[in-house]
């Protein structure tokens, strides 16, 4: 495979004097990105992953390579982190993390439907999808907000980059404006944890009496 295909080609490099100026040149570059965030997008995908949870729906995640760590990791902090007695479990799926069903659903059907499929199967309407893609184009990606669109979900998709066609095609778009696939899944994972950290910190309040 050419190199020129490398998808970290398309990363915007910082200042590559030494290791600690790229280090500050990246942190800042990273600060902007997260300060640009739209605020209240991110409080529209707070209210449906609530709204789901109140209801008995489940959330599922998606995306590749690092976004697909982002969507397991997303599972264990949106579902445990978030718990407190007496109140609905936020019940989350991520659609990589079975990898024996993964796999059998690529090579079957073809790895661009892999995330579509597994939704056709077992989604329902009132779930979410959080849809991960730094680029905004992976095919799988896209054909799965389309399943889950189709299929009375609701779709939040956190993309970088240009945002690419998955920032249009979602009802919540976080999009993190940058070119670099670093900062772009830093981000990703800092709005993963605010919003399970925000989600907590309610409900710990409204257990308290507050």
């Amino acid at each position: 495979m050419s190199s020129d295909l490398d998808p970290r080609r398309r990363n915007e490099l910082f200042d590559l004097a030494s290791p600690a100026s790229y280090l500050v040149s990246y942190v800042e570059r990273l600060r902007q990105a997260a300060l640009a965030v739209d605020g209240d997008a991110l409080a529209r995908a707070c209210s449906l992953i609530e709204q789901a949870a109140a209801s008995g729906n489940r959330i599922f995640a998606a995306g590749n390579g690092g976004s697909a760590a982002i969507a397991d990791h997303l599972c264990c902090d949106w579902t445990k982190g978030t718990h407190v007695h007496g109140m609905p479990t936020i019940d989350t799926t991520s659609l990589s993390a079975n990898v024996a069903l993964y796999t059998a659903v690529a090579n079957d059907f073809g790895f661009e439907k892999v995330f579509a499929t597994q939704l056709a199967m077992v989604a329902r309407p009132g779930d979410v999808l959080i849809a991960i893609s730094s680029s905004g184009n992976s095919e799988n990606i896209l054909q799965a907000v389309a399943e889950a669109r189709s299929n009375g979900l609701a779709t939040v998709g956190l993309s970088g980059f240009s945002g690419g066609r998955l920032k249009d095609s979602v009802d919540v778009s976080l999009h993190v404006d940058v070119a670099n696939y670093g900062v772009v899944e830093d981000v990703h994972q800092m709005i993963m944890h605010v919003i399970a950290q925000f989600i907590a910190g309610h409900r710990d309040l409204k257990s308290a009496g507050q």
